[in-house]
Parts: structure tokens; C-alpha cells; sequence
């Protein structure tokens, strides 16, 4: 890959976005691999938990690449109809990676460090838990460009913080801070430095690396489905995939386990 680093170990996968020079800003090549390698990760059988960071770059994710929004914006033809039928289709297109990271079965966590900016807020709402550095900061930069933000982060970001919040952040596109990121609930813990969080997302990623994998990937499904349902709905749900998938080798690797007193061993 020529935007993205990827290495996979214990379980593990790390991926590192790879564009130091342009500040880690996305263009098509990266939008591009991003959602080959979550498509390729959710049926890679050795992963079980992914991390995902910004590198050497002094942002984690400055955005869209501005010649790929140009290139959105300037398409070419005579017919307005067909004009804006193929901007709809390219905005589309870059969701699409966005929604991979989502659907991926296995669990995200993402390590944010310097500037998390218009694009790079898409990406990580997507991801299942945030961590970032007490300098870090988030921007939904978009209305300063005079647009509406539309990859993901007016979708998803309601779903994490309040209404009013979103609000804020998103008419003002100002800067929120790691610690108020924090105090309003856009990141789970901050950190220091980047080292100290790394080291720390890395523990909670073994963590998650050493339970079931069924189980972890059975959560994730659920929890996506709750978010988008009602109560009843979502227990009616529950209901239905536990009893396709509750009497599993995993639940008996675990029962046995407890019983012996000895470490679980689970399959991929």
C-alpha cells in the first residue's frame, strides 16, 4: 500500500495512516486502501482486534485531500442532471470507506494525535473506541470551506455526544481539545503523550485479543444494531442471534477453562 502501513500480530492488526509529508490528508489512492484493507481485515481469520494511528505524521488525519475534493466538484459534463448524478455517485464513493471501518467485524481503536480535522473526524466516529493525547484536537473544518460536512460525522457524531455539541462544533468549526474531547465524551481517555497512549491502546487491544472472537465479533453486530433500533426491538434481535449463536465450542472453551483453572485458548 502506498498511503497505509499495516503489520498483524497476536491477533493484532496496526494500521498506521502513512502520509506524513501531506500531514496525513486522504486522497483517492488512500480513501482507496482504506477500504480494501478493513474489507480484507473483516475475512482475515488471524485478526481479532484492530489499532489504527496516525504514524510520524505531526497530524493524525488533516482531512480530504483538497485536489480530491476539486476533483469531486469539477466534474464535466453538459448535462446538469448527469452532473449531479455523478457527484452524488463520487460522494458516495468516499463514504464507502468510512462505512467499511463501521462494518468491519472485528473492533477499532484509534490513537489520535495533533489535529483530527473534517475527513479525519469521518474516520474515527467510525471506529469503535477513540483515544487521543492531551494536545490533540478535533475540527469539523467543512464550514469554513463552505459545505456541509458529509461523510459520516453529522451521522455518527450525534450518536456519541450531545445534539448540542454537534451543533456547536459543526456551525463554528472550532478546534475541541483533547481534555474537552474527553469531558464530552468524543474520546474514552486521554493521554500525555503519544507513546503513553499507544502503549495503552495496545494493552486494551491484547485485551480484547484474548477473548472469544465469536463473542467479540457477535457485540460489535449487536451494539451497531442497538444504536440504530428501538429497546424492544433491539432485545427481540438479541433474542434471535443467541439462539443461533450462544451454544458455541467458545462457550464451552470457556466454561471448561474456568473450571480448570487454567487460560482460555480460543480458535480464530
Amino acid at each position: 500500500m502506498e498511503t497505509l502501513q499495516l503489520t498483524i500480530q497476536h491477533h493484532i492488526a496496526h494500521l498506521v495512516i502513512n502520509r506524513p509529508d501531506k500531514a496525513n490528508a486522504l486522497n483517492q489512492t488512500a480513501w482507496n486502501e482504506i477500504f480494501d484493507v478493513f474489507t480484507e481485515l473483516d475475512e482475515n481469520p488471524e485478526v481479532r482486534v484492530i489499532v489504527l494511528e496516525g504514524g510520524t505524521s505531526k497530524h493524525f488525519c488533516a482531512g480530504i485531500d483538497l485536489s480530491l475534493l476539486m476533483s469531486v466538484t469539477q466534474t464535466q459534463t453538459p448535462c446538469d442532471a448527469r452532473r449531479r448524478e455523478k457527484i452524488r455517485k463520487d460522494i458516495l464513493s468516499l463514504q464507502a470507506p468510512i462505512n467499511a471501518i463501521e462494518n468491519c467485524s472485528k473492533p477499532v481503536l484509534v490513537a489520535i494525535h495533533g489535529g483530527c480535522i473534517g475527513g479525519g473526524v469521518d474516520l474515527i466516529c467510525a471506529c469503535d473506541m477513540r483515544y487521543c493525547t492531551d494536545d490533540a484536537y478535533f475540527s469539523i473544518k467543512e464550514i469554513d470551506m463552505g459545505m456541509v460536512a458529509d461523510l459520516g460525522t453529522l451521522q455518527r457524531l450525534p450518536k456519541l455526544i450531545s445534539d448540542g455539541l454537534v451543533r456547536e462544533m459543526a456551525y463554528t468549526g472550532r478546534n475541541v481539545d483533547g481534555k474537552e474531547a474527553k469531558e464530552i465524551g468524543i474520546v474514552n481517555r486521554t493521554f500525555s503523550d503519544k507513546e503513553t497512549m499507544l502503549a495503552e491502546v495496545m494493552k486494551l487491544a491484547t485485551m480484547i485479543a484474548q477473548k472469544s472472537p465469536v463473542a467479540i465479533r457477535g457485540t460489535k453486530h449487536i451494539l451497531l444494531h442497538t444504536r440504530d433500533h428501538s429497546v424492544a426491538d433491539g432485545l427481540n434481535y438479541m433474542a434471535t442471534w443467541n439462539a443461533g449463536m450462544l451454544l458455541s465450542a467458545d462457550l464451552q472453551e470457556a466454561f471448561e477453562a474456568k473450571m480448570t483453572k487454567r487460560a482460555t485458548k480460543f480458535e480464530n
